[in-house]
């Protein structure tokens, strides 16, 4: 997996040598378009664009009109979290993707049992899919715990200017190698879901589990993102000004 730093492209940069990571940092929102042509905008960031397309194998040109018209269509957010301090950033992480994952949690665990206990015996992708979210659901109410106690609170104290604080390189190490495993994670519920699909005759549980399964995807590539490409940096930029 490639874990770069962010770099914005100079001015008049064609969007398709552009690095889908700057892309989403600059208009979170166009995550969306990525998010529909199966294109990974967190753990492979660093791609341009045009790699991302070729590597994904999708029209190149489809997705920078689709880019474009959202560019024209919807404003500019008045809040891009991308642009917040680091210390800033881990309250918004922790209030905004952490609460989103305590909350979603358990309510697909809840229809993903269920699921796969009704339809199971018929359909035994959706056993996988259960046991593929259970092991998802625990590493990340691991990830969030480290990342609460241990490396956001070092990281508010460098902001700070306190130069004892814990050491950066190990837990985010730890937590980049946690993100990458997340996102293989959901790679697989994509594919066992057929994209989260549900079929024609799927009952409104069925279709609730997989409708929810997307927006766990979807929130989580942009929790991973803000991460690796915003925060870890910034994080360690401030590391070296403070040591």
């Amino acid at each position: 997996m490639s874990h770069r730093t962010i770099e914005f492209s100079p001015a008049g940069t064609p969007m398709e040598e552009r690095t889908v990571g700057e892309i989403v940092a600059e208009r979170p929102a166009q995550s969306r378009v990525f998010q529909s042509y199966g294109i990974d905008f967190c753990c492979q960031g660093g791609r341009t664009l045009r790699e991302a397309c070729e590597r994904k194998g999708v029209a190149l040109q489809s997705v920078v009109e689709q880019l474009e018209a959202e560019l024209r269509e919807k404003p500019a957010p008045e809040v891009n979290p991308a642009t917040y301090p680091p210390a800033e950033l881990t309250r918004y992480v922790v209030a905004v993707h952490h609460g989103f994952l305590r909350e979603e949690l358990p309510r697909l665990d809840a229809m993903a049992a269920r699921v796969a206990h009704v339809h199971g015996p018929h359909t035994p992708s959706l056993v996988k899919v259960y046991e593929v979210f259970q092991g998802l659901a625990v590493e990340l109410a691991e990830h969030l715990m480290k990342e609460e106690q241990v490396l956001f609170p070092a990281i508010e104290k460098l902001a700070k200017g306190d130069s004892a604080a814990m050491p950066l390189d190990g837990p985010i190490d730890c937590m980049l190698h946690e993100h990458d495993d997340a996102g293989e994670a959901l790679a697989k519920l994509r594919e066992l879901t057929n994209g989260f699909t549900p079929p024609d005759d799927a009952c409104n549980t069925y279709r609730a589990l997989f409708a929810g399964l997307a927006e766990l995807e979807e929130d989580l590539h942009r929790h991973i993102h803000l991460e690796n490409s915003v925060l870890f940096p910034a994080a360690r930029k401030l590391q070296e000004e403070v040591g």
